[in-house]
């Protein structure tokens, strides 16, 4: 793939809302849920094959393939908080809550 493209910048509930026109409406509520949460999973071990391959195989590491596999790990997210009633907004700011409550002052090793 070549240069970045950016389409624009989008906020993450409109991220959430446009993700779940492509959801399989043959799915049952329970089986959406497991679909993505089975999907987060393998498309976290995509990244982490991409990552490793890299730097135990000296294998390029592909900035835009790295971003398409971060994009279908987001959808599987997404997913996962809509099957739930969850929106990301929420995800994200609860996960800014705990890391702001667990380092006040940002990061430092102890």
């Amino acid at each position: 793939m070549g240069g970045r493209v950016y389409l624009r910048r989008m906020p993450l509930s409109d991220y959430q809302t446009d993700a779940s026109r492509t959801v399989n409406p043959a799915l049952s509520p329970e089986d959406r849920l497991l679909d993505a949460a089975a999907g987060l999973a393998e498309e976290a071990g995509e990244v982490l094959a991409r990552v490793r391959k890299h730097r135990f195989q000296q294998r390029t590491l592909d900035r835009d393939e790295i971003i398409i596999e971060l994009g279908d790990a987001l959808w599987c997210l997404a997913m996962v908080a809509t099957s739930l009633g969850i929106t990301l907004d929420e995800v994200a700011d609860r996960n800014i809550a705990k890391l702001r409550a667990r380092h006040p002052d940002g990061f430092r090793a102890r």
